[in-house]
Formats: C-alpha cells, sequence, structure tokens
C-alpha cells in the first residue's frame, strides 16, 4: 500500500513539473546551429563580453573574430546599471538600493533578420558610508554576479532559437 501510494505521489509531482515546462538544464545547452559563433559589441574588453565569451568557450561554441558565412552573430549592446533608493538610515543617508542591470543583445542567424532581445537583472544593495572600501568591493562582485547571470540568461535564450525551418520553443528566460 505504501508503495502505490509513494508511486502515486511521484506521478503527480511529474506530471506538475512537465506540464508547467519546467526542464532540467543539462550541459549541452547550445545545439549544432551553435558550433560557431562571431560575438561583437562597442568594447570587446568590456565585462560582459569577456563573461560571454569565457561562458562561450565553456560550451565549446568557438568564438569567431569576424563575421562568417553561416555563422550566427550576437553583438552585446553597452551595459547600463540603474539603482533605485530602497530605504534610507535615520540620519537620512541612504541604506539600501535596487540595483538594475539592464542588458541588450542582437542576435542574427544566417539567412534571417536581426532580432533585438533585452532584459533587466535586479539586486538589492545594502549601502553603508563607514566602510565605503568594503562596499565599493561588495559592488564589483554583485557587479559580477550580475554579468554571469546575465551571459547565462543569454546562453539559455540562444538555445531556445531554432533555424527558420524549426519550431520555436517559448522563450522563459
Amino acid at each position: 500500500m505504501a508503495l502505490a501510494i509513494r508511486l502515486t505521489l511521484l506521478t503527480a509531482i511529474l506530471t506538475l513539473l512537465s506540464g508547467c515546462g519546467f526542464q532540467l538544464r543539462g550541459s549541452d545547452l547550445l545545439l549544432d546551429h551553435f558550433s560557431q559563433l562571431h560575438l561583437a559589441s562597442d568594447n570587446p574588453h568590456a565585462p560582459l563580453a569577456r563573461t560571454m565569451k569565457d561562458r562561450l568557450d565553456r560550451y565549446e561554441v568557438q568564438v569567431l573574430a569576424n563575421p562568417a558565412e553561416g555563422a550566427p552573430n550576437l553583438y552585446l549592446y553597452p551595459e547600463q546599471l540603474d539603482r533605485t533608493l530602497l530605504s534610507l538610515f535615520a540620519t537620512g543617508q541612504v541604506a539600501e538600493y535596487e540595483l538594475i542591470y539592464h542588458v541588450r543583445y542582437e542576435i542574427q542567424m544566417p539567412g534571417e533578420e536581426a532580432r533585438l532581445v533585452q532584459f533587466n537583472l535586479s539586486r538589492e544593495y545594502q549601502d553603508d558610508p563607514d566602510a565605503v572600501l568594503a562596499k565599493s568591493r561588495e559592488l564589483n562582485l554583485i557587479l559580477d554576479e550580475l554579468r554571469a547571470r546575465a551571459a547565462d540568461r543569454i546562453i539559455r535564450q540562444l538555445s531556445r532559437i531554432r533555424p527558420s525551418n524549426q519550431p520555436q520553443t517559448p522563450d522563459n528566460g
């Protein structure tokens, strides 16, 4: 009897997960049409461009220095960071910000129109005017984390792109 209940419970959980679109993320995210990719930006040494190149290398995608026939083109627009005030100390100094990291990129598949994609990532950041150096280092770590999350999200979005002769899957980024 307990085995039947466990099997029923397991079946219900798997049905709910598959029904909501849940998929495990494997290491084989990028498909064959991304074995090569031309990566460009206004500044090739920009932090997001470097992070993106590292991520593509990890997935064994050959990053081309120049556009090539049959290879997709990925253009990263300059990153933007905004801060929104969340709270103040009793003294009137800023206690907490929300950092909003804006990402825009353009992907052009061979023989297709370029697609502009944009998204925002956010993170709360507590400020302490008495520990300026430590908070500066913390801010740099947070920005590195946001760039890594952005690069991973771009790769997930790229993995959903199919050549024009294949059906698209919805993007839940």
